[in-house]
């Protein structure tokens, strides 16, 4: 589906997250033209299990909220994050990875279409080389296979289509995000051994509860990014990309 934009546009496309203003809290009745971080949904908050909406008109509300993910994610230590982790269900995801290939290192896609363009593989996961972590099962982190490569279309916030295939952990992260829109969290797609711990670790943490949220530079990071800001979440291990989450 490609959305109608209105008005033109104020988000960049491949902006690093740090050159947007942060937004303080807005006042009843008043709107602020900077970026806010938003708080980050958990697990068992409804928005987070059902498919996200097309996005229809591209107006100064999806450009506010294109913005306040890209510092959101940047101040979760996040390599990506998906619309329905602030509480919005539209088919909308950012990004920001080293990475990338020829496509940015720092995007977003709207309405994105994912296609696979190999299979995961068939041997087991290995910790050292596959866990995934996500912002919105914070603390913990698993490992899945997945596809090596994928192709990405949809459509900027100004508009224009774009299209471009990434691979190895660049793919994971369009892969982890694009569930998201469809209502599947990366611990949904766990097998075998990996999948009981998930169990034990849902039901120890009590991660099926709704209405709970952390705020990213607020609350103390579930990941232990406060005492090592080097590190980044949502998909692979650290220093090579393990466990960054998204």
């Amino acid at each position: 589906m490609t959305a109608v934009v209105v008005m033109s546009p104020a988000v960049g496309w491949g902006l690093p997250p740090s050159s947007y203003p942060r937004r303080p809290a807005a006042r009843a009745g008043k709107r602020s033209a900077m970026a806010s971080i938003r708080p980050i949904t958990v697990y068992g908050e409804p928005v987070l299990h059902r498919r996200a909406a097309e996005v229809e008109v591209i107006d100064d509300e999806i450009r506010e909220l294109i913005e306040d993910m890209y510092v959101t994610q940047d101040a979760a230590h996040g390599v990506g994050l998906a619309a329905p982790q602030v509480g919005v269900g539209l088919r909308i995801f950012t990004w920001t990875f080293p990475d990338s290939g020829d496509a940015p290192n720092v995007g977003h896609v709207i309405n994105p279409v994912l296609t696979h363009l190999d299979k995961a593989p068939r041997e087991d996961p290995h910790p050292d080389e596959h866990t995934e972590g996500c912002l919105s099962v914070p603390g913990l982190g698993f490992p899945l296979q997945r596809p090596t490569r994928v192709r990405l279309s949809g459509q900027r916030v100004d508009g224009e289509m774009f299209e471009f295939e990434a691979e190895g952990w660049f793919a994971r992260i369009m892969q982890h995000e694009y569930d998201h829109l469809n209502g599947t969290l990366y611990v949904n797609r766990l097998e075998g051994k990996w999948q009981r711990r998930w169990k034990r670790a849902q039901r120890a943490e009590r991660l099926n509860v709704p209405g709970v949220t952390w705020l990213p530079g607020t609350d103390e990071d579930p990941f232990g990014h406060d005492a090592d800001d080097h590190a980044d979440h949502e998909h692979g291990p650290d220093g090579d990309h393990g466990d960054d989450e998204a």
